[in-house]
């Protein structure tokens, strides 16, 4: 088998060369970082904070990193900072292949003991450390994006680079620089409580549900709504229905509660999907909008009349198919942006492509995709649900009238790890494993993982000619829906209909 081409990792920019090019020295602040050194020497309460705080890569000179390195190693050693403990710990490091030096150590490298001598001599005031603190970090930002702007600059260069790609490497790159160096505060757990209070009582003036409601009273009581930044996988085998549900699931939200709700499509075509929308929207015949019979002239009316709130909400369809997941990544952050989308569903999860470089390793590429939607997620704040196939087992598995579990998510365990809910459509009886032959439309939602919450096994009802899920509640009332929707047609084969 021939060894797969590697694409060589590019060199991260020389800050030298580029302030060189700018005709700028790159931002450091050498006495400020002298000053911190000398007061880690002598100074042995100030060592946790700036330990806490700072990195390496937040000292610009090289011997300073040295110096900051060796500290770090003698307190994560429980060894005391002075003069002569950090001058043993550089004499005993040798320099790293990487490092190209001319001297034997790091203690030779940095000009000697006689250099820390100067350091704990050019200490300011150790009231003041917090302040020298700040300063690098500052420094060390703009550094990172210069780095990450000097990067995206040679990427818009080269042409093998999808536009795509640059847009969200560009965003990434940007976003690291800044949340590198950006620590969270440990928080006291009465401020926690209050904040939580707050929001409870928020709640209270609301519909109850603190995320985006799928539609069904059944799943959002247990749900409280989609959730924010939750990866929500609905699996299911081919055919029962999982895409059918989950464009319910979309349609609930734009329609109903007119929150916009992006679905990526990579299976059907969007005239496909919308023909599935109208058909569960205006309540007609499957076969009629499909254009398998004609529909009469009441029916026209009742379509236009049906499909007005549809047309005005704010659901967003792309259909390309086999879309690669930093492609992906790319156009949600453009839509929470511009269009404001509070739900995001993708159809379905094993559809999409990995990076290159995964390419033949499947289930390394699946959960590559995997972990990029939960982070997707995560970053944008955001729920995502994937579609999901699952494996044969469940449906080869004796005694269990098929019922999928957690194990039958296809192609990778990341899946399962990376969900915070996975969700199974379930029809035994469609599948035949059940004991109803004829009860086609008995569903079962299943509830198999709940990382906030409980698990459970909710019956629905799938009406397939009008492709819509329904509650088990809520049956009689379709029903009287088509009644109704009978009898116009009745009345109007009636020579006495006006």
């Amino acid at each position: 088998m021939a060894d797969r081409p590697t694409r060589r990792k590019p060199v991260s920019p020389d800050l030298e060369a580029l302030g060189l090019e700018m005709g700028n020295r790159p931002p450091q602040a050498p006495d400020l970082e002298e000053a911190v050194l000398g007061a880690l020497l002598i100074e042995p309460g100030v060592v946790d904070e700036a330990m806490e705080e700072l990195s390496s890569s937040c000292f610009y000179d090289p011997k300073h990193r040295m110096i900051f390195d060796a500290m770090t190693s003698l307190v994560n050693e429980h060894v005391a900072l002075d003069i002569l403990s950090v001058a043993q710990k550089l004499q005993s490091t040798k320099p790293a292949p990487s490092e190209r030096s001319d001297y034997a150590n790091h203690l030779e490298a940095i000009g000697g003991a006689v250099v820390l001598a100067s350091l704990s001599q050019k200490i300011g005031a150790a009231a003041h450390i917090e302040y020298y603190i700040k300063i690098l970090k500052q420094k060390t930002i703009q550094r990172d994006l210069i780095r990450a702007s000097s990067e995206i600059l040679r990427d818009a260069y080269d042409d093998s680079v999808p536009v795509d790609d640059l847009i969200d490497s560009a965003q990434t790159k940007v976003f690291d620089a800044i949340q590198n160096q950006a620590k969270k505060e440990v928080q006291e757990i009465g401020s926690a409580i209050r904040a939580a209070m707050d929001e409870i009582e928020q709640m209270q003036g609301q519909t109850g549900l603190s995320g985006v409601p799928s539609g069904y009273q059944s799943i959002d009581r247990i749900t409280m709504g989609w959730q924010k930044s939750d990866l929500i996988i609905l699996a299911a085998r081919p055919s029962v229905g999982k895409t059918a549900f989950a464009l319910n699931i979309a349609r609930n939200a734009a329609v109903d509660h007119n929150m916009p709700v992006a679905v990526f499509s990579l299976e059907m075509p969007v005239k496909q999907l919308a023909k599935r929308l109208m058909t569960s929207e205006s309540g007609l015949p499957a076969d009629k909008i499909k254009g398998g019979k004609k529909l009469e002239p009441f029916e026209w009316e009742q379509l236009e009349v049906k499909l007005k709130a549809l047309s005005r909400a704010p659901l967003y369809v792309d259909d390309t198919p086999s879309l690669p997941i930093m492609e992906f990544r790319t156009k949600v952050k453009r839509l929470v942006k511009s269009k404001g989308v509070r739900l995001v569903i993708v159809d379905y999860l094993q559809l999409m492509q990995g990076p290159p470089d995964l390419r033949g390793m499947r289930e390394q590429e699946v959960a590559f995709i995997s972990r990029t939607l939960k982070a997707t997620a995560k970053e944008l704040d955001v729920p995502i649900i994937a579609l999901s196939q699952l494996s044969r087992n469940a449906v080869q598995r004796t005694g269990s009238n098929g019922k999928p579990q957690l194990s039958d998510l296809r192609e990778s365990g990341a899946i399962e790890q990376d969900a915070d809910m996975v969700i199974f459509v379930h029809r035994p009886d469609y599948l035949g494993l059940g004991e109803n032959p004829d009860g086609k439309e008995t569903t079962q939602i299943i509830i198999a993982k709940h990382r906030n919450g409980e698990t459970a096994e909710i019956p629905m009802r799938f009406k397939s000619e009008m492709v819509r899920f329904v509650e088990v509640d809520d049956t009689l009332i379709t029903q009287a829906q088509t009644g109704i929707s009978s009898a116009m047609n009745d009345d109007f084969n009636n020579p006495g209909f006006e």
